[in-house]
């Protein structure tokens, strides 16, 4: 009875602990979605003074709807285009700064300054690159006798000038996740494979990227989630534009709810989102966790 009596109280203070997070947690982020989810069932725009249920009708629109499937399409390009360069990129960028001989605080700290930079400073930074004419862009472009080219002005052009300012924006926040791993990997492991005459390729396809595989599986998870969550830079730069040729996902619900007024369809659209982002990460997590090294 004792046993049972300190078990209980150990129990009790461990969730009096949580309980301030919990509360936030329900309170700002289950709630929320709860609400979000019912709200999808509804049709809550200009034209409805009070939301009332419309079943799936938001869901059938969507559906029908050409400008979200462009969005969604826009979407998974700029997460293909983003989330393997800029993983890979982080990589080598990690491994160079831990074995740099000179200037290591240097290089690491050039590095990840780009991350520290707030979206939108970087938005206009990229604007000033990108702008025709007078851009900085374009002046490379001429000293190389090449026409100018205005980059978020062309449909064929402006994802993959979103994709490339994303890479160079995201690669250094992931290089300290790949950089904290390569410093918890043994040297002795080094060592021995040194001593047998292993070839850097072998090392490195043999020890070192098993070993930062759970890095590589969070940071994929965490690059593909920004991928739908970063949208400061289109206010700045395109607001989707040319003919949705840059829009995505959540800034196509963030004009849908705050331009167009039509709360119903956004929360659709955002259950959608959630949905997508849920299902690939869990894919990403149960399908690499058996490729992955823990000790």
């Amino acid at each position: 009875m004792g046993e049972l009596r300190a078990k209980w109280k150990v129990n009790m203070y461990a969730w009096l602990l949580l309980l301030p997070s919990l509360i936030f947690l329900l309170l700002f982020t289950f709630y929320p979605v709860i609400q979000t989810f019912i709200l999808s069932f509804h049709q809550a725009d200009l034209g409805s003074p009070e939301p009332f249920f419309n079943g799936i009708d938001n869901y059938k629109q969507m559906v029908e709807d050409e400008v979200f499937w462009k969005v969604l399409t826009n979407n998974i390009w700029f997460a293909i285009g983003t989330v393997p360069t800029s993983v890979a990129l982080a990589l080598a960028m990690a491994m160079f700064a831990n074995k740099a001989l000179r200037g290591k605080s240097f290089i690491r700290t050039a590095y990840f300054y780009p991350t520290v930079v707030p979206m939108i400073a970087v938005a206009n930074i990229w604007l000033f690159i990108y702008t025709p004419e007078y851009g900085a862009l374009s002046h490379v472009m001429e000293w190389f006798g090449k026409g100018d080219m205005n980059w978020l002005g062309d449909q064929n052009n402006v994802m993959w000038a979103m994709i490339f300012m994303v890479i160079w924006k995201e690669a250094g926040y992931f290089m300290i996740f790949y950089l904290a791993g390569l410093q918890n990997i043994s040297q002795e492991l080094y060592e021995s494979a040194s001593m047998e005459g292993a070839s850097s390729w072998t090392v490195f396809r043999r020890i070192t990227f098993p070993l930062l595989m759970p890095t590589t599986m969070f940071v994929s998870i965490i690059a593909f989630t920004n991928s739908f969550k970063l949208v400061d830079h289109l206010v700045i730069m395109t607001k989707g534009g040319p003919d949705n040729a840059s829009n995505l996902l959540l800034y196509y619900i963030y004009e849908t709810a705050f331009s167009f007024w039509d709360q119903g369809m956004a929360s659709a659209l955002t259950i959608v989102m959630v949905v997508l982002l849920l299902l690939v990460a869990a894919f990403q997590f149960f399908g690499m966790d058996k490729k992955i090294h823990y000790n």
